[in-house]
């Protein structure tokens, strides 16, 4: 079972990139920028516990907020299903196939026989367009290959995994309403609604007060390595192309405020666009000198980073409090 004229060529992020498969078969075309800032997915969150081998810099929503907020700003008909029983799972797969319709998924991606790093991350997801007896085809980020198969096997132990930010077989479908909002208003609804998020963090390892606490948390990443020439190189690789679009979902965010300048007139939307274009060089720099860290074992290039992180919390709060006033149409 097969089904065709499924793809989302170059997705560079996986929630957005198996969204985007699933929209383009039901005849929505939108750019990965559009679909990541429309799902409001600019974040920050700072990560560490006593049972993590080191901290994790996250910069984005959580796993499925994009899907839910992009069907809630489009109207469409999202269709969630979560379940504890891996035969009723795969039956609510085939079902949406066998129907004609592609399949969202949410599973861990170090049994993803296609994967060539092999690394626990429960919050991936992938477009899932047939199926045979023995594999599953699916549509991943054009870095893990675009459309890439998997056997039958693999895939139920990856959707089955439980850990952080796992789901319990979670899979979702989407159908487009006849009648959607208008595009622009939809913009300025979700800039709006992520700056409030961003200005407004309930704890101070996310929004700005995150990126605050990373600076000051850096400082001491040589002393919490266990192994500072793997960990900080890894943590560098995670935010510049772990999946991000670079720069820490910076340069996607920025992106999306570029093409919206063309759709929406206003005047606050444009400076707020300029002010990411040179937010997200400064992540690139600080992953730069994040991974000269562990790689020399160097104290000075955690200062650095430090000091671009205490700048940038500085400048994503002006950024978002000016994205904040966006007008409504």
């Amino acid at each position: 079972m097969i089904i065709e004229n499924v793809s989302f060529p170059s997705g560079q992020h996986c929630e957005t990139t198996a969204l985007g498969a699933l929209l383009r078969h039901d005849g929505i075309e939108l750019s990965e920028p559009m679909l990541f800032g429309l799902g409001e997915g600019l974040g920050f969150v700072y990560w560490d516990a006593k049972n993590m081998d080191f901290p994790f810099l996250g910069g984005r929503v959580k796993p499925t907020l994009i899907t839910r907020t992009v069907a809630e700003r489009l109207g469409l008909q999202l269709h969630v299903q979560e379940t504890g029983s891996t035969r009723k799972a795969w039956q609510n797969v085939t079902d949406a196939l066998d129907s004609g319709r592609p399949v969202g998924l949410q599973l861990d991606c170090y049994h993803l026989e296609y994967f060539t790093s092999k690394v626990h991350f429960g919050g991936h997801f992938v477009a899932m367009y047939g199926y045979d007896d023995a594999r599953a085809h699916l549509i991943d980020t054009a870095q893990q290959g675009g459309a890439v198969t998997t056997s039958l096997a693999s895939l139920e132990r990856a959707r089955g995994e439980r850990g952080p930010m796992t789901a319990r077989n979670l899979s979702f479908t989407v159908t487009a309403s006849e009648r959607r909002p208008a595009l622009g208003e939809a913009i300025r609804k979700s800039v709006r609604a992520n700056a409030h998020a961003f200005l407004n963090p309930p704890i101070a390892n996310l929004g700005h007060r995150g990126i605050g606490k990373a600076a000051r948390q850096v400082l001491g990443w040589l002393d919490r390595a266990a192994s500072p020439a793997r960990d900080l190189p890894l943590a560098a690789t995670l935010m510049e192309r772990g999946g991000t679009g670079g720069a820490l979902f910076r340069a996607l965010y920025r992106d999306f405020l570029a093409e919206s300048t063309s759709l929406v007139d206003d005047e606050n939307l444009r400076a707020g666009h300029q002010l990411y274009a040179e937010i997200a060089p400064l992540w690139t720099e600080v992953s730069e000198h994040i991974a000269a860290a562990g790689a020399r074992s160097d104290a000075s290039a955690l200062r650095r980073a430090s000091e671009i992180l205490t700048d940038l919390a500085s400048r994503e709060r002006r950024a978002m409090q000016v994205l904040s006033t966006v007008r409504a149409a």
